[in-house]
């Protein structure tokens, strides 16, 4: 019926509401996803075959949206 439906909570990974309680653990993985990305488009710049560039993409792409993940839970 109208207005009595359930509020939903927001949707979390395990991984956000993990390090939401532990923000030193949240950091050390921020550093350590930092750390990856920079090696990764290091991979990129040094030119490799294509697959290896896809493969590469899909992972830097896979980072990134893990950090999108974790700055959202230090912020929150």
């Amino acid at each position: 019926m109208y207005g009595l439906e359930k509020e939903k909570k927001p949707f979390e990974f395990g991984l956000e509401t993990e390090l939401k309680k532990d923000r030193k653990k949240a950091k050390a993985r921020l550093d350590e996803i930092d750390e990856h990305i920079h090696e990764v488009k290091k991979e990129i710049r040094e030119g490799k075959s294509s697959k290896e560039l896809d493969d590469l993409g899909v992972i830097l792409h896979g980072y990134t949206a893990t950090k999108k993940v974790l700055n959202k839970a230090l912020k929150s």
